[in-house]
C-alpha cells in the first residue's frame, strides 16, 4: 500500500527563505570562481571538505565557522567549497539523508527536510560558504539548487539518464563521479550528455508538472573516487583517466575524492590520498583542478552517522600543508 502526501510548491519555500538581492550575487560570483578554476583560469584549486552527510543543523554550522576561518588563510591559493550532503544515496537500505528523513526515525517528514534544508543552505550563504551537494531526487533539486554552488551526482546515479537530464539545466559547475565499480566511462559519458540540450519533464516554481527544454551545461566534469576494491588517485590511474576522457572528446579538468574507495574508508588512507594529489599538482598536473575529503568536527563516527569523517584539526593540518605547498610553487593554468 502507498501513501500520497502533498508537498509545498518551491515557491512558498523560496519565499520563506528568500535570497536577498546581495545573496543571489555572492552565489553567482562562487559559481563563477568554479567556472574560471575549471576552465584553469585561477591560480587556485579548490578543495571540498565537509561531513559525509549532515543530519544535524546546529552541528553543521559550528562545522563552518571552522571551515570559513581556515578558508580566510588559505583563500590566495585554495577555494574552500562545504560539503553540505542532505541526500544519502543507498546500495541496499538505511538512512535516506537530513532532507528525507529530518528526525533520523524513519518517519520520513519531507516537508519538514526540505524547510530545514533550505534554512540551513540559507544560513551558510549568509556565512559566505560556498555549497556543494549532491543531487540525488531531481524534484527536490528544485527547492535548494538557487542556494548551491557546485552540485555531484554520484557514483550511483552517473550512468541515469534522469540524473544527466537534471545536470544540464543545474545553473553550476556539476561533476559526475565514477561508478562504485570504479569504471569511469558512464561519469565520462554523463559529463559529456549533461552538456547538450536535453528534454525531460520538471516542476515549475509552483509545483506544477511541466516540460522542461534546458540548453545544456558547459560546466560538468569528472570525479575520481575509486572503487570497492581498488583506488584510482595515483598518478597511472589519473594518467589513464585524463586520458579515457580524451579519447571521448572530454577535456574538462578532474577533481579527486580522497575519501570513499579511494580510501575504503580509512582516515589514514583518506590523508594518503590527499598528499600523493597534492604531490602530483604541485609537480604540474594542471589537469587536477581540486580535492575532496569527509571531515567534522570529530573524528571517525563520533558525529557522523554515515561514513568516518577526519576530524578538524587533521583536515585544518592537511588544508595548511596544500596551501604551504601551492605557495611555494607556481602553478600553471591549463
Amino acid at each position: 500500500m502507498s501513501f500520497l502526501t502533498p508537498l509545498p510548491a518551491p515557491d512558498k519555500l523560496i519565499k520563506t527563505f528568500p535570497l536577498s538581492k546581495q545573496e543571489k550575487k555572492c552565489i553567482s560570483l562562487m559559481r563563477l570562481t568554479g567556472e574560471h578554476i575549471m576552465r584553469g583560469e585561477e591560480d587556485r584549486i579548490v578543495i571540498f571538505a565537509g561531513p559525509c552527510s549532515i543530519h544535524d543543523p546546529e552541528i553543521a554550522l559550528e562545522y563552518a565557522l571552522f571551515l570559513k576561518k581556515l578558508s580566510q588563510k588559505v583563500d590566495e591559493r585554495i577555494f574552500i567549497v562545504m560539503r553540505v550532503f542532505l541526500e544519502k544515496p543507498r546500495t541496499r537500505f538505511g538512512w535516506k539523508g537530513f532532507l528525507c528523513d529530518p528526525l533520523l526515525d524513519g518517519s520520513y517528514e519531507i516537508e519538514k527536510g526540505l524547510y530545514d534544508s533550505r534554512e540551513l543552505l540559507l544560513k551558510l550563504l549568509q556565512m559566505d560558504i560556498p555549497i556543494a551537494t549532491e543531487f540525488l531526487d531531481p524534484i527536490l533539486s528544485f527547492y535548494t539548487q538557487d542556494l548551491v554552488s557546485w552540485g555531484i551526482i554520484g557514483a550511483r546515479t552517473s550512468s541515469s539518464q534522469i540524473h544527466r537530464q537534471m545536470a544540464s539545466h543545474l545553473p553550476m559547475p556539476v561533476g559526475f563521479k565514477n561508478e562504485i565499480a570504479g569504471t569511469i566511462d558512464h561519469a565520462i559519458c554523463g559529463a559529456l550528455a549533461a552538456r547538450h540540450p536535453q528534454a525531460s519533464i520538471g516542476i515549475d516554481t509552483k509545483g506544477r508538472i511541466s516540460s522542461l527544454k534546458t540548453s545544456g551545461n558547459p560546466y560538468t566534469h569528472v570525479i575520481l573516487r575509486g572503487s570497492h576494491t581498488f583506488s584510482n588517485y595515483d598518478h597511472l590511474s589519473i594518467q589513464e583517466a585524463i586520458q579515457k576522457q580524451r579519447l571521448h572528446g572530454l577535456s574538462s579538468r578532474l577533481l579527486v575524492d580522497c575519501a570513499h574507495g579511494n580510501s575504503q574508508k580509512d582516515l589514514k588512507k583518506q590523508q594518503v590520498a590527499f598528499y600523493t594529489v597534492l604531490e602530483q599538482i604541485a609537480e604540474g598536473n594542471a589537469l587536477i583542478m581540486g580535492l575532496m575529503l569527509e571531515s567534522h568536527l570529530q573524528g571517525g563516527n563520533t558525529l557522523s552517522i554515515t561514513d568516518p569523517c577526519l576530524d578538524w584539526k587533521t583536515t585544518e593540518e592537511l588544508i595548511l600543508r596544500a596551501y604551504q605547498s601551492l605557495s611555494s610553487t607556481q602553478l600553471s593554468p591549463h
